[in-house]
């Protein structure tokens, strides 16, 4: 009797584990499913926005300062992100939140519907570029929200060991849509440079529309929400807490401090090589185009296997390689302005040490395409994702308020060659803080085992 009483509940919990483990599963394919149809549409929507600068420098005519502006918005809103956090974390109904952003960041693609579509100059183009800039302000003004929403969606549906592997699929998915819409538009731009006025309303109903579908992914919320709060309380809170993380958890630590120096090395110098591309070079649109899709390609089929890597080493490491491959990306673009070799291919100015420079950058899109978003998940429990990952964006909003028009600035000064020499020596410093990091690790946890 007691054997089968025994034998009956073996059965039992061996039936629950196997519901369990079918309950994961089609969880798991659900997530994968509509981050996927989201990565479709956000990869179109980043493909337009990749000629962005491009089309503020050739359709408007606009200035160097206002490119540094323009990736100033991309960086400085940032800097919200941990207070985004605290009202993200007491909100009840957080996809109905998401989804006012949505609707925030979207509707304001409509309005290049009133820009012209012909060449301007004088009072009329200044205005037309605000209205352009401001556009892209409330693109960007949802990213605080946005980013660690799908950290916190993806994280409780993914276990630690898949998260990097489907998120590698999702990327690459990703990668894919914005190569090909890319070069598709940068030849319709080249064909009507002012057909970018018909284009930008479809990013507005796409990025509604994707972010109601990202929302659809399962989010059980914890038991007890935090009390509401005033917001200076809110304020000091955060900051408490952030500096707090920052003092105790020495490995994130020493990840934020590598990562801060790449992002000033990478905001100083991104809207500088695309002034150095469009007026060093005089590229046009088709070319442009074919450029990041030449690195596109590279990071499409690197992702799979980097997002397997990613789940089974130290982020530290995966930051290494991955600003290492930044900074040979800037050695050959420097190089480029003094041997400007190249060849011609179907109308397109194939640069010698361009080229190489965008394979470095493809590899670099890769691996920064993963490190960006879970790198800094992996120093965390489940509970605490949003948090650490609030900090990782209010600290690119830090350097992300002075980098570019800061590069801008040395651009004017020291020409293009000395904003991309300090840019290498910024990955390179990045590099050695996060090895002598990961080598302290190393040997505490040796020291540990002894």
């Amino acid at each position: 009797m007691k054997k089968k009483k025994a034998f009956e509940s073996l059965k039992t919990r061996y039936i629950i584990r196997l519901i369990r483990r079918k309950i994961g599963r089609d969880k798991v394919k659900k997530t994968f499913l509509l981050h996927g149809i989201f990565s479709i549409f956000d990869g179109f929507i980043f493909g337009i926005i990749a000629l962005s600068e491009f089309i503020l420098l050739k359709s408007l005519n606009g200035t160097n300062v206002q490119v540094g502006i323009l990736f100033q918005f991309g960086g400085i809103l940032l800097l919200f992100s941990f207070i985004f956090n605290y009202y993200f974390q007491q909100t009840v109904r957080k996809k109905r939140m998401i989804r006012i952003f949505a609707f925030i960041s979207g509707v304001p693609f409509f309005f290049t519907l009133i820009f012209p579509n012909h060449s301007i100059t004088g009072q009329n183009a200044f205005i037309f570029q605000l209205i352009f800039l401001s556009i892209f302000f409330f693109y960007y003004l949802s990213t605080p929200i946005i980013l660690p929403a799908i950290n916190i969606l993806l994280k409780n549906n993914y276990n630690h060991y898949d998260f990097g592997k489907y998120f590698g699929y999702s990327a690459t998915i990703n990668k894919i849509v914005m190569l090909v819409v890319t070069f598709v538009f940068g030849i319709l731009l080249d064909f009507s440079p002012y057909i970018y006025i018909y284009i930008f309303p479809i990013l507005g109903v796409m990025r509604i529309v994707s972010i109601y579908i990202l929302t659809g992914i399962d989010y059980l919320p914890p038991e007890a929400l935090p009390e509401k709060e005033k917001l200076y309380i809110s304020l000091k809170k955060a900051m408490k807490s952030m500096f707090s993380i920052l003092r105790l958890d020495k490995p994130f630590r020493d990840f934020e401090i590598g990562f801060m120096l790449y992002g000033f090395a990478w905001m100083i110098t991104t809207p500088v090589i695309s002034i150095f591309l469009s007026k060093k070079l005089n590229m046009d649109y088709t070319e442009i185009a074919f450029y990041k899709n030449a690195y596109n390609i590279v990071s499409i089929f690197l992702l799979p296997m980097f997002g397997k890597l990613m789940s089974r080493i130290d982020p530290r490491k995966f930051g290494i390689y991955t600003f290492s491959m930044l900074l040979l990306q800037l050695v050959f673009i420097a190089l480029t302005e003094f041997f400007p070799g190249y060849t011609t291919v179907f109308h397109i100015k194939i640069y010698y040490l361009l080229g190489i420079a965008y394979i470095f950058y493809g590899i670099f899109g890769a691996l920064m395409a993963l490190l960006w978003y879970i790198g800094s998940a992996y120093f965390c429990r489940k509970s605490d994702i949003a948090e650490y990952q609030s900090i990782h964006l209010t600290l690119t909003g830090v350097r992300g308020g002075i980098a570019p028009l800061l590069g801008v600035l040395f651009f004017e000064l020291i020409d293009f060659s000395g904003v991309f020499l300090i840019g290498i020596l910024l990955l390179g410093i990045s590099c050695i803080v996060l090895a002598i990091s990961l080598k302290k690790s190393q040997i505490k946890k040796f020291a540990h085992q002894l």
